[in-house]
C-alpha cells in the first residue's frame, strides 16, 4: 500500500514545488466529514498511480501559510501540480471515477 505523506508549511516547497513529476495535495482538516469521505479514494488512487502520481495531505488548521498562499476556503481542496506548477484546483469530495477523470483531463490539457 502506497503511503500518503503528510506535509507542512515547512516541507511544502521541497515536497511539492521543487519536485519533478505530478503531485496532488489534499488540503484537509480532522473535523471535516467530506475529508474523511475522500481519504479512502485518495488511498486507492495513490496505490494505482504510484508510478506517476505522488499524493500528499496537509492539515489546514496547522499550516496557515499554505492555506493563505493557495487561498484555501473549503476542505477538502485538492491541488494538482506538475513540475512545481499548479495545474488544477478541485474543491470538495468526489467519487474515485470522477476524480480520476478530472485528474486525467488536467494532465492531458
Amino acid at each position: 500500500m502506497t503511503e500518503i505523506t503528510h506535509i507542512t508549511d515547512e516541507t511544502f516547497e521541497r515536497q511539492v514545488l521543487a519536485r519533478k513529476g505530478t503531485v496532488l495535495v489534499d488540503f484537509t482538516a480532522e473535523w471535516c466529514p467530506p475529508c474523511h469521505m475522500i481519504k479512502p479514494v485518495l488511498a486507492q488512487i495513490a496505490d494505482e498511480r504510484s508510478a506517476t502520481l505522488t499524493i500528499h495531505t496537509i492539515d489546514t488548521d496547522e499550516n496557515p501559510t499554505a492555506v493563505r498562499d493557495y487561498k484555501i476556503m473549503s476542505q477538502p481542496t485538492l491541488l494538482l501540480f506538475r513540475d512545481g506548477q499548479l495545474l488544477r484546483t478541485l474543491v470538495g469530495a468526489r467519487s474515485k471515477a470522477k476524480l480520476l477523470a478530472e485528474l486525467d483531463a488536467a494532465l492531458q490539457g
